[in-house]
């Protein structure tokens, strides 16, 4: 689980679902683009609900690790395959992460299901 800077606030998200929305972030900066994503967290009271973030190029989002968190990490299969197509269609090719957060397992998003 990771902690998600947004603005001047946070939220508590999974690991996947953090690495797609920075990934997103990333890509829609490149294109001068903004957007609205739908991501699911987990609530200071520690349940599970849905953030919506205005992201594009002048968001400043950064995440650190959250050590000793309880429970399941919140995941939303469909919602991460939506960014990760929209991040996509960004870009031609895939980005490149492969010195940037190494502590996550990296996103396939091929392998995600598309959206209905």
């Amino acid at each position: 689980m990771r902690k998600l800077y947004y603005s001047s606030g946070s939220m508590l998200v999974g690991d996947v679902t953090c690495k797609a929305v920075l990934r997103y972030a990333r890509a829609l900066a490149d294109v001068g683009k903004s957007d609205i994503v739908t991501v699911p967290v987990v609530t200071d009271a520690g349940s599970n609900a849905y953030a919506h973030l205005l992201i594009g190029p002048a968001s400043q989002l950064f995440s650190i690790p959250v050590e000793n968190s309880h429970g399941d990490e919140p995941l939303d299969e469909a919602a991460i395959a939506h960014i990760e197509l929209e991040t996509r269609r960004m870009q031609p090719a895939r980005p490149s992460w492969d010195e940037e957060m190494t502590d996550i397992t990296d996103v396939d998003f091929l392998d995600l299901p598309g959206p209905s």
